[in-house]
Parts: structure tokens; sequence; C-alpha cells
């Protein structure tokens, strides 16, 4: 991953950001794999035998079995000590997760998403995902007076002055900005909701797509991905394209696309895809 990571750097611009899911496993040695253990598998699933073939399971010296691996921070510290800034761990909070028969332990119903950028300063619209506040009460009185303690002080702080509670935008309708107040908006004559920035925890529920025989992400996790980390018009490059979820979102948002997949398999999945959404499609295959 951090020799992939060197190369999605060389092409990222330098006001990107990499938005990566990673999920998690728990350590499990069995030793060698040898050809024998493959077949008995393959009388079983004649797929997990091509993976089994040949292949090790390797053993860490650091690792015990039923260990957390913690794959995804260990990823994350190590493109952190390449040179990525490491911005955010994002939690995907998943409300339908998979099932799992374990007594000894709780079912996990979470992964990562962190943020990653080549560049102190990048791009990210905040507004663009900002979302319903709550605690919002219908005040007419909006505003924040600012604490007397603080008064004349040259603080860093917001005791110090005066400013608007909430901040306001339509939710209704895509593209509105956000306002300032207006008695009006109180009584519902814009649609207008008070709006907050986007916490770091995203409840999405997880959702199959029937055209993969595989686990896709829903498309509505990769959404705000795009909308705060890319530009209208600007282009999404996903190194592990799939199914091509991300390639569906970001047609769909208006921003163009570069995908990478080995599997042939997927690529057809993908083409077929976007060739439902009725937009220009152009393939390069090597």
């Amino acid at each position: 991953m951090v020799k992939l990571f060197k190369e999605i750097k060389r092409v990222l611009k330098v006001d990107g950001t990499v938005w990566l899911n990673l999920g998690d496993t728990y350590y499990n040695y069995h030793g060698a794999t040898d050809y024998s253990t493959a077949q008995k598998i393959a009388s079983n699933d004649g797929h997990k035998m091509n993976r089994a073939c040949g292949k090790r399971n390797v053993k860490q010296d650091n690792l015990k079995n039923k260990d957390l691996v913690g794959i995804p921070w260990r990823v994350a510290f190590a493109l952190q000590a390449d040179g990525w800034y490491l911005r955010q761990d994002i939690i995907w909070h998943k409300p339908n997760p998979m099932p799992e028969s374990v007594k000894d332990r709780c079912t996990k119903s979470h992964e990562y998403i962190f943020l990653l950028t080549k560049s102190a300063r990048y791009f990210f619209d905040n507004d663009a995902i900002a979302e319903k506040a709550t605690g919002f009460d219908g005040r007419k009185d909006t505003y924040f007076k600012g604490g007397n303690k603080y008064k004349g002080h040259n603080h860093q702080t917001m005791l110090s002055r005066g400013h608007e509670r909430w901040r306001y935008k339509n939710l209704k309708e895509k593209g509105q900005p956000t306002h300032s107040m207006h008695e009006k908006r109180l009584y519902g004559e814009e649609y207008l909701s008070p709006i907050r920035n986007k916490r770091s925890v995203w409840t999405v529920p997880t959702s199959g797509f029937k055209g993969a025989h595989f686990a896709v992400y829903p498309p509505a996790l990769i959404v705000d991905c795009i909308k705060a980390g890319c530009r209208p018009g600007g282009i999404v490059l996903d190194p592990f394209s799939g199914a091509g979820t991300t390639a569906y979102v970001a047609r769909k948002l208006g921003r163009k696309y570069i995908g990478i997949e080995l599997n042939p398999e997927y690529i057809e999945i993908t083409k077929r895809r976007l060739q439902q959404m009725e937009l220009p499609l152009m393939a390069k295959e090597t």
C-alpha cells in the first residue's frame, strides 16, 4: 500500500485529498497450506482452491491467534511515516452490519475511512457536506452576545465576541448557499434548516448490488467524500475500482472519473453500470 500510495501522491494535485476505506481482520494462523489441503478445500468450493493452492499462511511473531490485527491503523501510520498528512479518522457506522456468531466479543458494526493529504493546505468544501444541526429550539433571538468577562480582550474564543448561533442552508434544494439569519426563515418560508459542520461518525447502511457477486460499499458512503474533496468538474481516481461504485457516484455528482481494475469481470460490471446512466464512457484496456 505504501508503494501504491507513492504513485497516488505523484498524480494527486497539490491541494487534493485521499479517502481510504479499510476493513480489519483477526489473526488466525494454521501453518503452511499444502497442495493436498487445497484439494480438500476444492471439494467444497472450487473457487477457494484457486486462492489456496501454493499459498502459505505467513506466521507473524507479534500476533496471537484471535488478535485483532489493526490493519487500518497500521496502514495509516505507515503512510504517515512515508510523508502523508493523516488528517482524520472517520467512523463508518453500519446500522445493519453482517451478523456474527461470536460470543466473546461484540458484533463489529463499523469500519474506518482515513482522510489523507499531500499538503498541509488542501481543498475541502465543508459547506457542501454540512449536516442538519441538533439542539435548535427555534428562538427568534439567534445572536449570541458573548460573555462580559471576555469583552474588550483579544481572546481567541467565541466568548469574546458575538456571533450567530446557527448557520442556515436550504437542505431541500441542491446548490443552496449558506445564508445569515432572517426572521421569516424561522417559519419555513424558505425551507431553511440550521446546519453544523459534519461530524466524524457517518451512519450509512450497507446495501447490496445485484450486478456483483461480491460485497460493494454503498453509494451513499462515497457522496460526501467526493463533495468535500473534489471540485465540481474535477477528476476522481479510484485505484481499486471494483464494481464501479465510486465511478457511478462521481458521474452523478458531475465529476470526471478514472478507475483502475485488474479483474476483467469487474470492469464489465462497471461499464454496464455507467452505460445505464446514459452518459458517454471512455475505456482503455491494457
